[in-house]
């Protein structure tokens, strides 16, 4: 949905693909080119940490994490299902189906480390070459080759400027103690791969147009669900793989009643009669650690007595979070650092030794409302800013709702 938002982000996840198992390949390689010999690392663990790179994001569904975070737990509550887990179930599916021979041993490796960022046991299980599983879907600390790809591309791709240097901290990378570590002088390089990521979900992942978007998307794949049976699909391998970004087509152009709703909801996507963004405010610090989503119901329930009565149904609600991949942990400190080539000594570093001027907090919790509908605009702005007085004793939000959004409404009556 970026692509509607940023036109040159056009990219794709086989680009991404490309791109990690590229990445894999020179991380592998520069780190067999100084330590090879010391670490035993042999043909066998380049092939799987290049394989690893490739395959890794396999079992991405339709529209990616749209699919994963807001169709499927709405389809099917309480399914623990994640992509990770599908692309290892896609890997296997595949060897099977086309008869690749291909060593079990490698197999196995390759299924491993794409589930290591989501538990890095699989890596502590081998108790040797656990640095392997650093490169790709780094469980440990995270930082990996996949993160690389995709903040260098994505700034690209939507005219943002990177100040993150991937080549600086592969060139500086060590394996000590069975794993990666960079040198002390990358800190704020390590500090600001974070920092980039974060950036980049504030502005172009969860852009408010961007989330517009993905609602509507969310709605209308719930409302083909029931005639399609789309969430059927997800388990089976054999069913999985027909499952792409073709099924918005797929629902616009089939002439069935049973999906009138959801083609409606489509077209509004394609004349860009989005969901109206009403306003937004973060969580207070204080209210982190305790904060519970906010629902559609909860703005309803703040309407003041008026000449409109707003049903759950006319509200979308995004609670977004935005974080350094460790909540409010800094995750650098979870990173290891040596002082140069000459020194066996691996160390985390506190941030204070380096700058005061780093973060004191680590995440940011949004919670932003729209109206689905042009002419409740007003309506639903004035419950939510009923509800941030209610919650919180203020108006959480830094600004009104824009003239301009109100207008509309008087124009659409």
């Amino acid at each position: 949905m970026c692509n509607l938002v940023y036109p040159g982000a056009v990219h794709s996840r086989f680009e991404h693909s490309l791109g990690v198992y590229w990445l894999s390949g020179e991380a592998i390689q520069r780190i067999h080119q100084f330590q090879g010999k010391e670490l035993d690392i042999d043909r066998f663990d380049i092939s799987t940490v290049k394989l690893a790179g490739l395959l890794h994001d396999i079992g991405h569904g339709p529209f990616s994490h749209v699919f994963d975070n807001e169709f499927i737990p709405r389809v099917l509550p309480g399914q623990k299902w994640s992509h990770e887990e599908m692309s290892v179930k896609m890997v296997d599916y595949i060897v099977d189906e086309h008869h690749i021979d291909i060593d079990q041993g490698c197999l196995r490796r390759v299924k491993e480390m794409i589930l290591g960022s989501l538990d890095h046991t699989h890596a502590k299980v081998l108790k040797e070459k656990t640095f392997l599983f650093d490169i790709v879907a780094n469980g440990r600390n995270g930082i990996d080759v996949d993160k690389f790809d995709y903040i260098d591309r994505d700034c690209r791709a939507c005219g943002l400027r990177s100040s993150f240097q991937f080549e600086r901290l592969m060139e500086s990378m060590r394996v000590m103690g069975d794993e990666i570590c960079y040198r002390a002088k990358e800190y704020l390089n390590v500090h600001k791969l974070f920092e980039m990521r974060a950036d980049l979900f504030r502005r172009v992942y969860t852009h408010p147009k961007v989330k517009a978007l993905e609602l509507m998307l969310a709605d209308a794949l719930v409302l083909a669900n029931g005639y399609l049976a789309i969430s059927s699909q997800i388990y089976d391998p054999a069913d999985y793989w027909k499952l792409d970004d073709s099924v918005l087509k797929t629902i616009e152009t089939a002439p069935d009643e049973e999906l009138k709703e959801s083609q409606a909801l489509i077209l509004r996507m394609r004349r860009r009669d989005l969901y109206r963004f009403c306003n937004e405010y973060s969580v207070p610090h204080e209210q982190l650690e305790h904060f519970k989503e906010v629902t559609p119901q909860d703005i309803v329930c703040s309407q003041k007595i008026s000449g409109i009565t707003l049903k759950e149904e006319d509200v979308a609600v995004c609670n977004t979070k935005i974080d350094l991949t460790r909540g409010m942990e800094n995750p650098v400190n979870r990173v290891h650092f040596f002082e140069d080539y000459e020194s066996d000594l691996k160390f985390t570093i506190q941030k204070d030794r380096v700058s005061h001027l780093l973060p004191a907090s680590y995440q940011d919790r949004i919670v932003r409302v729209y109206s689905k509908k042009p002419d409740l605009v007003v309506a639903v702005s004035e419950a939510f800013e009923n509800f941030q007085l209610k919650t919180y004793g203020i108006k959480a939000q830094v600004h009104g709702t824009p003239d301009s959004k109100k207008r509309k409404r008087h124009q659409s009556q």
